[in-house]
């Protein structure tokens, strides 16, 4: 290593940061989710059934049951370990350019950190688009099921 390498510490920790946040963030869209998963059509069957339950409760003017809190998996920590060193990229970016470090390194953690930040926000992004349709569907399906519990929503 050069002299010139040796003084940029922050800027090599951000790169360093923002790659393995990059990398990690393409490893679990590609390979994962690395909990165990339900099929899609077991998950829609569920959420229908709920769908159905709760209407029908509503209609009674029975209470609804109380909100349980969700169990969390590897993948729910794996995103937030993605974000911790996305953003832990970005801010020893900014402190390596605030010491006036070099800026090649400074950049290119910051930009690095910054792209796993938004290729979560997008592949999420995506995955909601496409929930909310197959929910449409899934409701549309049920039209003739569900009634008038949806207020007329599909004209039925």
């Amino acid at each position: 290593m050069s002299d010139h390498t040796q003084n940029e510490p922050f800027g090599w920790a951000a790169f360093a940061s923002g790659a393995a946040a990059f990398m990690l963030a393409m490893v679990i869209f590609w390979a994962g989710p690395f909990a165990p998963q339900q099929s899609a059509g077991v998950s829609l069957g569920e959420l229908a059934a709920e769908i159905a339950k709760s209407t029908a409760r509503a209609a009674a003017g029975q209470e609804q049951p109380a909100p349980v809190a969700p169990t969390r998996s590897v993948d729910d920590y794996l995103a937030t370990g993605i974000a911790i060193l996305a953003g832990l990229a970005v801010i020893l970016g900014l402190a390596s350019l605030v010491r006036r470090e070099g800026r090649r390194t400074a950049m290119a953690g910051i930009t690095l950190g910054g792209l796993a930040i938004g290729f979560q926000l997008f592949t999420w992004a995506v995955m909601m688009i496409a929930g909310v349709i197959a929910l449409v569907g899934l409701l549309y399906a049920l039209r003739d099921v569900l009634g008038d519990g949806l207020g007329g929503l599909f004209g039925g």
